[in-house]
């Protein structure tokens, strides 16, 4: 199978050879086989020859100055092209010019002296444009490290902690890529980095620090909570450890705060406790509830009793087997949450009307001044306000105060 060809870049082609030399222009060789070289300074024996005819003598010293030419004429398109350095092209060129020296071939030593004066120019011309080239990066990176000092030194005050240790490294690392230029200036603006960068961390190591001494502090604080919380978690004082641990809960929110982490863990121990002790109150209050439930139809019948009483038409009878309904009402015992409004707002109905009724009759016999009745009933009605704010019944009190306030009124004071 024959091979399918590829064009190959211009870039990557070797040169086009250069067309062979005649060496009869420029020598000879005699009849006992020596080869005569046509130099500038006159014939010179370059050799001699013995493998075969003098023409093919001549045909090989002209190949060895065949490769002296070839090897300029490739470094010196390789230079015009910039794909070689100058240190190459010198090494390229004394080579050639060792081997013209050395007189050992037969061709235009003029000509190809001429050749290496040119590449020699060219050396010097690619010499200093690369002095240039270096002089220019040389400065584009000083400006650089200049403007990454500068950069150093802004951020020396941040508080970006992350953000800002990361950009420090990368600084460091484009300097580390920059050409190297003058070593003093060098110094002193790595200087300002290395400065600027330690006061960062210092202050980065000192945040971090006082963060930590922050966070244990609020971890000790927390966990003294919970202590408490936890102890307070089997109290069965109902009403006096919900306003402690409402105060606890007050000195939670004004602690110092931990980390995320921590403060996670903390919380749920310190809810814990308060659902517990939550929990057990709940379970206590609906177990006493239930209890309360049995004491429903002994104050149904008395309720039954008491609106018998109505319309009233005896108000003295009236108001003592009312009197009497109250006292074994008291004994009977509390109500449960469910049924005591209800209730006791059937009863409070009861005592409005026969209340009323006592008014209506004090204003046509005495003008509405106060009896002792009025003041044993108000006496009855605060104390039982009194026992219903005492076993914390809010409702049960508030209901009772207004009582007291119409009762009151009633009276005249």
């Amino acid at each position: 199978m024959s091979d399918i060809g590829v064009p190959t870049p211009a870039a990557l082609r070797p040169p086009a050879p250069t067309a062979a030399s005649d060496p009869t222009r420029f020598g000879r060789v005699e009849a006992d086989g020596t080869v005569i070289l046509l130099a500038p300074e006159g014939e010179v024996v370059v050799g001699q020859w013995a493998a075969g005819t003098p023409a093919e003598g001549l045909a090989f010293f002209g190949r060895k100055y065949d490769d002296l030419v070839v090897e300029i004429d490739l470094i010196e398109k390789r230079l015009s092209d910039h794909r070689a350095p100058a240190e190459q092209a010198e090494t390229v060129l004394a080579r050639v010019r060792e081997g013209l020296a050395a007189r050992s071939f037969v061709g235009d030593v003029a000509g190809l002296e001429a050749r290496c004066d040119r590449v020699a120019a060219s050396v010097e011309s690619a010499k200093a444009a690369a002095r240039a080239r270096k002089a220019e990066q040389r400065e584009a990176a000083l400006v650089q490290r200049r403007a990454l000092a500068d950069e150093a030194e802004a951020l020396g005050e941040s508080t970006s902690w992350r953000t800002t240790t990361e950009r420090y490294a990368a600084i460091v690392e484009e300097w580390k890529s920059l050409p190297r230029g003058d070593r003093s200036t060098e110094q002193e603006l790595w200087q300002r980095i290395s400065t600027a960068r330690t006061g960062f961390d210092k202050r980065r190591r000192q945040h971090f620090s006082e963060l930590d001494g922050q966070r244990k502090e609020a971890m000790s604080a927390k966990r003294d909570l919970i202590a408490k919380a936890e102890a307070l978690a089997v109290s069965t004082d109902w009403v006096k450890t919900s306003k402690q641990l409402r105060d606890l809960m007050g000195d939670w929110k004004t602690a110092p705060r931990g980390s995320r982490t921590d403060e996670d863990k903390l919380w749920k121990r310190f809810k814990a406790a308060q659902d517990a002790f939550y929990a057990a109150r709940t379970a206590a209050e609906d177990a006493e509830q239930e209890g309360l439930r049995s004491n429903v139809p002994a104050k149904e019948a008395l309720l039954a009793e008491a609106e018998a009483l109505l319309p009233v038409t005896d108000l003295k009878a009236a108001k003592t087997s009312l009197r009497a309904i109250q006292d074994r009402w008291d004994k009977a015992g509390d109500l449960p949450r469910g049924e005591r409004e209800r209730l006791e707002g059937r009863l409070k109905k009861i005592e409005d009307t026969i209340r009323g009724a006592e008014a209506d009759a004090w204003k046509s016999t005495s003008g509405g001044v106060a009896t002792d009745a009025f003041t044993e009933a108000l006496g009855r009605l605060q104390a039982k306000r009194d026992a219903a704010a005492a076993r914390g019944d809010d409702a049960a009190t508030a209901a009772f105060d207004q009582q007291i306030a119409s009762t009151k009124a009633l009276m005249g004071r």
